[in-house]
């Protein structure tokens, strides 16, 4: 026999229809945080849901977790209770106090800025690598070079030219990644997903940084979609960004015979635009960009070769 519950929503359900249908945990937890800022802003229900302009039986359903709002409603809530939409959802950025002092502290800062105190950050946590300034000081690049770019800008083939003249080991991250997993890139990809894919990708970067105090490492175009191991990068490497124009971009990949991630795409050099332009604002990052579209290979070398010895104080000859 069953009893009857009146929920929030002022709906009757049985108890065993209850037990039937469990809550969804993500939105219990987002209900939760509701109250709890609701809590903290000293707002009743019946003054949120006013002020947010929804009903309050919606905004009960919303608070017990058996409602599923619309972004619409969660930015109305949001927008009525003061916070952002990420805190609102639960952004690891906004679980603590500190998180929030933080956050307001950089928000509407320039990249400039925060380029600086992402260093200073890396400093004071040890993570900060060779690459920044000290305070009042210079320091030395890392003797880890790292080409960034996309497909097709010459990371392969420059940085091995760039490996031998330096005397370094020159490590293919994509090789790398293939060791660890035991199969290709397009293998892992296809059989276990991006996710695991950019775990083998952090994998082979730490185990590269631990082997090698010297090394020029060509890097996968995508690797920069990963902060964690964007970071890593940033930490212990001095990166050159090889530049191209789309179009080069895409008569060299053609030229090797890989169409990845443009395969199955019937407008291609928009896909490879939209790309480029999607994580520009990450190659920009490296301490030196260099066009490989200006000029020939040779020429491109040698452009390569004098920026990073004059980076590494090294001789020139």
């Amino acid at each position: 026999m069953s009893s009857t519950i009146l929920h929030a929503s002022g709906l009757v359900r049985t108890a065993t229809e209850e037990e039937a249908e469990p809550k969804n945990p993500f939105l219990v937890a987002l209900g939760e945080r509701v109250r709890a800022l609701r809590a903290r802003r000293g707002m009743t229900r019946k003054a949120l849901a006013l002020t947010a302009d929804v009903s309050e039986r919606h905004l009960a359903n919303l608070e017990y977790g058996i409602g599923n709002a619309s972004i619409l409603v969660l930015l109305q809530v949001a927008q009525a209770l003061q916070c952002s939409l990420a805190e609102l959802t639960g952004d690891v950025t906004t679980s603590s106090p500190e998180w929030l002092l933080i956050r307001e502290l950089l928000e509407h800062r320039d990249e400039a800025t925060l380029g600086r105190v992402r260093e200073a950050i890396g400093q004071l946590l040890g993570t900060g690598g060779a690459n920044g300034q000290a305070r009042g000081q210079a320091v030395a690049r890392s003797t880890r070079v790292a080409l960034v770019g996309l497909r097709g800008a010459g990371k392969s083939t420059l940085g091995a030219l760039l490996a031998e003249d330096l005397g370094f080991p020159f490590v293919e991250l994509s090789r790398e990644i293939e060791k660890f997993a035991g199969c290709s890139v397009s293998e892992i990809q296809g059989l276990y997903g991006q996710n695991a894919y950019r775990r083998y990708e952090r994998r082979a970067l730490e185990e590269a940084i631990q082997i090698y105090p010297e090394a020029v490492i060509a890097t996968p175009g995508g690797l920069v979609s990963d902060p964690a191991t964007f970071n890593l990068l940033l930490a212990h490497c001095t990166m050159v960004w090889l530049k191209a124009t789309p179009e080069d971009h895409m008569k060299r990949v053609l030229a090797q015979g890989d169409l990845r991630p443009m395969a199955a795409s019937r407008e291609a050099m928009d896909d490879l635009k939209n790309i480029l332009a999607g994580r520009a604002a990450f190659y920009s990052k490296a301490e030196l960009h260099l066009d490989t579209s200006a000029q020939d290979l040779q020429a491109s070398f040698g452009l390569l070769r004098g920026l990073v010895r004059q980076a590494l104080a090294l001789s020139p000859a």
